[in-house]
């Protein structure tokens, strides 16, 4: 690793301070030029994100944009039919994993079509919950021995639908969410000719754990009870559909901290599946559902953006409970089914912002105001910032806090100038810098203070939309891990929030990941006017869907990335997605471009009629209008090259 000699500061210090080999999972390390590489496969072969950067500028992109490593998206379906192959020999298991990826965490067909293609030796499947699903599952879905769940709010197309593929031998079960569901699905068996495939939701009383335990238990949107699921065991009975009963499913929550939770559930679940088994139905599959989480924040702990279990031992305790509870209750083992989402596609992909500018309320800190006449407010906070007393941190917070409300409530009433009000404010934030330097240079900081580094942090300024970008952090607060993508190995010296170019103020991120609980901001590198990017991690799952179109700030730009031996940089951008212009996201509002252009050229037809613009002026309007509406959303950002200093000449004396 690197370390600058001008500097005590390391590119090792930079990786645990960013936290990459924590919630990296080895795929993530600093450079000796203090870029960030990714090893997509975690076998030693980098890619630094700066190249890929390069070389997407070059081919016209720029950020925002998301980068997906392909060969990591594939490397994550493995690791996880392995891992499950492995705790089944392990556990002397004896059934097999027949996993599903649930396609509504990314349905994107980039994302969907390489998941399948690696899932191929593993007859990996996939997993509907709505019609539009299904039908993207029923064209990509391949290979009679692979699984397509379907689960969701079924009305009688989606039902057809799945019967259609199974006429095309495919392996489809419907998942039975509410009872009436079951009363569509033998109708319409009877109707069509075609045997089902079905499952049971169990509605557990297990509860989950984190941000989505109140999708769980006994409120559970989806799912039957103990009586229900007695009620749909009969009613097949009577239908003659007994022996279509294969699957017993739960579902108990996304990105589950608490392995123990987990466990709770497996038994649970087991022993439905055990009663189901003994009352004659012929079973056969135990579906776990989701939950399987990402360590986001690289703290091994049940804390909601966290996991204290790896993927192993998920595997190996979802397989182990199984067989103990089928053991004990003498039926024999199911095959096991998961639907994990976010654990195979959120560490996929990133994206990557440009900071362009910073807001800091510090920024005339150096310019002293000097009114003509000094206010009394004013006097008293200079005696606080030269502190000739000696008082302590806390009291002369506290006092400066005083004199500002002091200073807004005397402005507010007309007794105290402009100039006088920008001294108090230059004054009072001279006086927090110098007690937060303090308390940098102090063991204990009372808790009133703690909040000082916050308050004086500046603002990033990045060109993206949280909305459309991260709308889990704006909604429920979802952690991501965010670091320079450069510059790792300066010491970063500038404590910063992040917010984007929306009119929102809560177009922000002021929460960032920390081993211990969470930081409200992050440090940072000051700007220099060239190029600064950050990186925000783990974003594969959910965030390429759910965005919306605040500001209708459309779709990012797309970068896929796949390892290449052969290649110089030893990567290949297979394939670029361009983002929304503008033209695309006015059309998803109901505005055509075309009547756009045509009820500005009546504007400009008038004002040229009325002599308020010139021909030429109107037509170049026009002109200007019209390519900007096939322009990209985001900001164009242009950075002014500053002129290197000339170096002064010394002047000797004779």
């Amino acid at each position: 690793m690197k370390t600058d000699p001008a500097s005590p500061w390391s590119t090792a210090q930079s990786e645990e301070f960013y936290g990459l080999k924590r919630w990296g999972s080895g795929h993530y390390s600093v450079s000796t030029d203090g870029c960030i590489n990714v090893q997509p496969l975690a076998d030693g072969r980098e890619i630094s994100i700066k190249d890929v950067i390069n070389e997407a500028e070059e081919m016209g992109l720029k950020a925002p944009y998301v980068i997906r490593f392909q060969d990591l998206l594939r490397h994550r379906v493995v690791q996880l039919n392995q891992l499950f192959r492995k705790a089944i020999t392990e556990e002397d298991y004896e059934g097999s994993y027949r996993g599903v990826f649930p396609i509504k965490v990314n349905q994107l067909r980039e994302v969907v079509e390489e998941i399948v293609d690696a899932g191929t030796e593993f007859d990996y499947g996939l997993e509907a919950g709505s019609k539009p699903e299904l039908m993207i599952a029923l064209a990509m879905h391949e290979g009679e021995n692979r699984l397509l769940i379907c689960n969701g709010y079924k009305d009688p197309d989606y039902i057809r639908l799945a019967l259609l593929g199974r006429r095309l031998g495919k392996q489809i079960i419907l998942v039975v969410e509410q009872l009436s569901e079951l009363d569509h699905i033998i109708e319409l068996a009877k109707e069509t000719g075609v045997e089902p495939l079905i499952g049971f939701r169990a509605k557990l009383l297990t509860r989950g754990e984190g941000k989505w335990a109140t999708s769980t238990g006994d409120n559970a949107k989806f799912g039957l009870n103990t009586a229900e699921i007695l009620f749909a065991a009969e009613a097949l009975k009577k239908a003659g559909l007994s022996h279509c009963l294969r699957l017993l499913h739960f579902h108990i929550g996304s990105q589950v901290p608490n392995i123990l939770t987990i466990k709770n559930a497996v038994v649970e679940a087991s022993r439905f599946y055990c009663q189901l088994a003994k009352m004659g139905f012929p079973m056969g599959i135990l579906d776990v559902g989701g939950g399987l989480g990402i360590d986001y924040d690289g703290s091994r702990t049940n804390f909601e953006s966290s996991m204290n279990y790896t993927m192993a031992e998920y595997a190996r305790d979802v397989v182990a409970n199984i067989r103990d509870i089928c053991t004990e209750a003498k039926v024999a083992v199911p095959d096991i089914v998961s639907e994990s989402g976010r654990a195979v596609v959120a560490p996929h992909s990133m994206l990557v912002v440009e900071v362009f500018e910073r807001i800091n309320k510090r920024e005339t800190l150096g310019v002293k105001q000097r009114p003509k006449d000094k206010h009394k407010v004013v006097r008293d906070l200079q005696g606080l910032a030269k502190n000739k007393s000696k008082l302590g941190r806390l009291e002369r917070y506290h006092d400066a806090v005083q004199r500002k409300e002091e200073a807004f409530s005397l402005f507010n009433l007309g007794y105290l100038d402009l100039e006088n009000r920008a001294a108090a404010e230059s004054l009072f934030w001279q006086i927090c810098e110098q007690i937060a330097s303090e308390n940098s240079q102090s063991g204990y900081v009372p808790e009133e203070l703690h909040e000082l580094e916050t308050m004086l942090a500046d603002q990033y300024v990045c060109n993206f939309s949280v909305f459309q970008s991260l709308l889990d952090h704006w909604a429920l607060k979802q952690l991501f891990p965010i670091a320079p993508l450069h510059r790792l190995d300066e010491e970063p010296t500038v404590n910063a929030t992040l917010v984007d170019i929306t009119c929102d103020s809560d177009g922000k991120i002021s929460s960032f990941i920390d081993l211990e609980d969470t930081k409200d901001h992050l440090k940072l590198h000051p700007l220099d006017g060239k190029p600064y990017h950050l990186g925000v991690f783990l974003t594969g799952a959910y965030q390429d869907i759910m965005g919306d179109l605040h500001n209708l700030f459309g779709r990012v730009n797309e970068v896929h990335v796949f390892l290449e031996d052969d290649e110089e940089n030893g990567f290949y951008i297979e394939e670029t997605l361009p983002g929304s212009r503008i033209r695309d996201v006015v059309g998803g509002v109901q505005y055509q471009h075309t009547d756009l252009c045509r009820r500005l050229k009546a504007q400009i037809d008038a004002a040229t009629k009325n002599d308020v613009l010139k021909p030429r002026e109107g037509v170049r309007l026009l002109e200007f209008y019209e390519a900007t509406l096939e322009s990209k959303t985001y900001l164009n950002i242009e950075h002014t090259r500053t002129k290197p200093k000339r170096a002064r000449k010394r002047v000797t004396k004779s």
